[in-house]
């Protein structure tokens, strides 16, 4: 029997386990904290399946001047950290170009095409539909021109990919969602993606199903990984672990492992932050606020507040300056009620500069897998990279083309 570490409790680490041991592999998933506990359980809880474009960094001088003189909550950076994101963020601008957008277009909307799909199946395996509605959300516009050009681009990506929305008025918004304020331009409802009440809980019952098949599931330091005579091995709490392959399914933290071994992978660094607010209104469904830079969730811990992205350095104390902001924004809208946690939580979404995840094998240690760099669509995508990488690793004919995915592009 082949046997591999899967090395991430992530929702990338556990569908890449899930999607091995349905193969046939003997699979050991090692974090260092229970699963769903870091980078996945913080974000919105939206499986995006309308989100056929990768985030490209704004290219306009008006863009980039109300972001550097922090005239936008969407993104924060700290001074100090500024060095350690020059290099990324320059490639990152780089290709944003709209030719180079478009080919990351093309590349992302094949992986997207089957999130929901491939999220379905473990779904109904890990007897999670209590936590998942099928209902779309909604993105705010409060200035009307842009509201206008949001409506366009949204009918090219019904054009060119098929999403499905509907537009709404600032009326039919409010007989949406009766506890918002009624003199807002509009909405868009994306009527397809899939929202989750506990995006944590989600990962932990697909990491339960992986255990109930017979997975096994222990703590470890990922920093411990090294080449084997028979493959790879780590240590583990319960041990020694070894095995024939290894797959690096860290986010934020890939890079950091791969550097060991040789291998330098681009990554800018997107800290974000969450709080949950109890005792006030509530949404029917999730609403991200464009002009402010946040997202409003129902879930199970209450209305949850996701921010923008903080560039900062990875040991850097919380700022939690955007969520102040959101909170801010949030409470013009409705009555937000009290905060639930003393503190906010924050975590690292793991960007690539070309918008794209890596994955596939490392090209100069066999044995090795990598399947990281989601960006803000980890959550969204780990079930379908996670069956992409699976076929690759087994010998499989991939379901889409993984050449523009492979660590050697860079």
């Amino acid at each position: 029997m082949r046997s591999a570490i899967v090395l991430g409790g992530g929702m990338v680490g556990v569908s890449s386990a899930l999607h091995l041991q349905r193969r046939g592999w003997s699979v050991t998933l090692v974090d260092r904290k229970e699963p769903g506990r870091e980078t996945s359980y913080g974000n919105a809880g939206i499986i995006q399946s309308e989100a056929v474009r990768p985030y490209p960094m704004p290219r306009d001088l008006a863009t980039l001047f109300n972001v550097a003189t922090g005239r936008t909550n969407d993104v924060r950076y700290r001074l100090a950290s500024l060095p350690r994101h020059v290099a990324p963020l320059l490639r990152y601008w780089w290709h944003s170009a709209p030719k180079r957008h478009r080919r990351a277009i093309a590349a992302w909307a094949r992986l997207i095409a089957h999130a929901a799909p491939e999220h379905d199946v473990l779904i109904r395996e890990a007897h999670a539909d209590n936590l998942v509605r099928r209902a779309g959300y909604r993105l705010l516009h409060r200035d009307a021109k842009a509201f206008e050009q949001a409506i366009a681009t949204a009918e090219e990506n019904r054009r060119d990919h098929g999403v499905q929305f509907r537009v709404l008025s600032g009326s039919e918004l409010a007989k949406a969602e009766p506890l918002l304020r009624d003199d807002l331009p509009g909405a868009i409802h994306w009527l397809e993606p899939w929202t989750v009440s506990d995006p944590g809980g989600l990962v932990a019952a697909y990491a339960g199903l992986f255990e109930r098949l017979g997975g096994r599931i222990v703590r470890g330091d990922a920093r411990s990984l090294r080449q084997a005579s028979a493959g790879w091995s780590i240590d583990t709490d319960e041990g020694r672990c070894d095995a024939a392959c290894a797959v690096v399914a860290l986010g934020p933290w890939s890079p950091d492992l791969l550097q060991r071994f040789g291998y330098r992978v681009p990554l800018v660094r997107k800290r974000g932050y969450h709080m949950h607010y109890q005792g006030g209104s509530s949404l029917d469904l999730p609403l991200v606020d464009t002009a402010n830079g946040y997202a409003m969730a129902p879930m199970s811990k209450g209305l949850r507040i996701t921010t923008g992205a903080e560039l900062t350095s990875p040991d850097a104390p919380a700022t939690p300056v955007q969520l102040a902001k959101a909170e801010a924004a949030a409470r013009g809208l409705l009555d937000l009620g009290a905060r639930v946690e003393p503190e906010p939580w924050f975590g690292t979404r793991p960007c690539t500069p070309d918008m794209l995840p890596v994955l596939g094998p490392a090209p100069r240690h066999p044995g090795l897998w990598l399947n990281f760099g989601h960006g803000h669509q980890g959550f969204t995508l780990g079930p379908a990279t996670g069956r992409l990488l699976a076929e690759m690793m087994t010998g499989e004919t991939p379901s889409i083309d993984p050449a523009p995915y492979a660590m050697d592009r860079f």
